[in-house]
């Protein structure tokens, strides 16, 4: 089963975050900038969890994961899109 997450992050080097950026674009469904929509398994979040762990400088950068309750739509303003779980995931 898959989870929506919100994954926000304040990344200070630039190596690091283009490092940030390129594991979690491989995940997500949607987002900008900073921020992804992603949907895990439960195995996905942890491996996300401890690539991140390694990634990050943890005095320096912010990474938060907010968990989306799947019972609840998002609130949309704009041409922004409700996310969606796709029938299948494509890891390039």
């Amino acid at each position: 089963m898959r989870t929506l997450y919100i994954i926000a992050y304040d990344i200070t080097d630039e190596v690091r975050l283009a490092r940030v950026r390129h594991l979690l674009k491989g995940y997500s469904t949607g987002g900008q900038k900073s921020v992804y929509e992603c949907f895990l398994t439960e195995a996905q979040r942890w491996h996300i969890i401890e690539r991140l762990e390694r990634l990050i400088d943890p005095d320096e950068d912010r990474v938060h994961i907010f968990t989306m309750d799947g019972r609840s739509r998002t609130h949309t303003l704009g041409i922004a899109v409700q996310p969606k779980d796709p029938s299948f995931f494509y890891f390039g």
